[in-house]
């Protein structure tokens, strides 16, 4: 698999895989060692770029686990600022918070020093100048090697960057979610900043695979997301519909079309895919080797802009919802 740069010197796989779901969000937990071979058939695949969080239950004790023989070979990366107090997420980006995030997140990650470290999300109530100085410490120290921001506004960006350089923000952005390129990626490209994709895939929607009638776990979260309420994944499928037909084009899954589309938008911009299945794992790597032609991704834009996504991400005026963009 190829490379790309996020930021001036961190240099990681095209496409990444995102961690959360072996262990968080997605309904039970996987099996820890399916999870870890999943883990191990994406280092052979090619994957160097591994994304989990302090938040996501045991997942970076998986990660660690499955990574330590690879170690030398891959970028792991994690974050801090949200925590579990009494059942609830509750984000605190103090500074004396972070120190003890990022102590706790090496130990479990069983590493000397975390590769990229993410503020997961922006607390209005520290400046985020402070959060940066936090960071920079974290650097001398020797406990961190870049920083970045996780679904920060464009304002935020500046203000961190300038403070501390970012080597790279992330965000959620796929064909159904394209809000980052109205503010977010213009700055990031101003400022030399990568972009890493969360739900390139729209949360498995652009897949193909969740139809009218789906049902999901009672710990999925996308029960409680608007947009997989049963009439907008209904109304969804002309994005779906899209998809499948520039995929039967090409001879390839849909996933892959949708995931060549991330890749096409900015050579800096990794997608992080997450998956529990083999098959899929296999499926989203090989988009790597998907090309769309120019004229491909301006026609799939410009049918984008025709069809209005139903359904917001996150429950309106929830504790989720108000946390992005700031």
């Amino acid at each position: 698999m190829k490379t790309r740069n996020l930021g001036k010197e961190l240099v990681v796989s095209e496409i990444g895989l995102g961690c959360m779901g072996l262990s968080h969000g997605y309904g039970p937990a996987s099996d820890p060692k399916e999870a870890v071979k999943l883990i191990h058939q994406a280092v052979d695949g090619g994957v160097t770029f591994f994304d989990t969080a302090e938040v996501y239950d045991d997942n970076e004790l998986l990660v660690g686990e499955a990574l330590a023989p690879y170690r030398e070979k891959v970028v792991i990366a994690t974050k801090c600022g949200i925590k579990n107090v009494a059942g609830k997420q509750v984000v605190d980006g103090r500074p004396e918070e972070i120190f003890k995030s990022a102590d706790r997140s090496l130990k479990r990650l069983g590493i000397d020093v975390i590769d990229l470290y993410y503020l997961h999300r922006v607390d209005s109530n520290v400046p985020i100048e402070e959060i940066a100085g936090a960071m920079q410490s974290l650097m001398h120290q020797g406990k961190i090697c870049h920083w970045g921001l996780s679904e920060a506004g464009a304002e935020t960006i500046r203000r961190a960057h300038a403070a501390c350089p970012l080597t790279a923000v992330q965000s959620e952005y796929s064909m159904m979610w394209r809000q980052p390129e109205k503010e977010v990626l213009p700055v990031l490209e101003e400022l030399g900043i990568g972009f890493v994709p969360f739900s390139p895939l729209g949360k498995g929607f652009l897949s193909g695979s969740i139809q009218k009638g789906q049902s999901f776990d009672s710990l999925d979260f996308r029960r409680q997301v608007p947009r997989f309420s049963p009439e907008n994944i209904e109304a969804n499928q002309a994005v779906v519909n899209l998809v499948r037909a520039v995929a039967a084009s090409k001879n390839v899954a849909p996933a892959q079309v949708a995931l060549a589309w991330v890749l096409a938008q900015k050579p800096w911009i990794v997608p992080i895919p997450g998956t529990r299945n083999l098959h899929r794992l296999k499926e989203n790597i090989g988009a790597a080797a998907v090309q769309l032609t120019e004229k491909e991704v301006v026609d799939i834009n410009a049918a984008l802009d025709k069809i209005v996504v139903s359904g917001d991400r996150y429950q309106p005026g929830s504790d989720a919802a108000r946390r992005v963009g700031r």
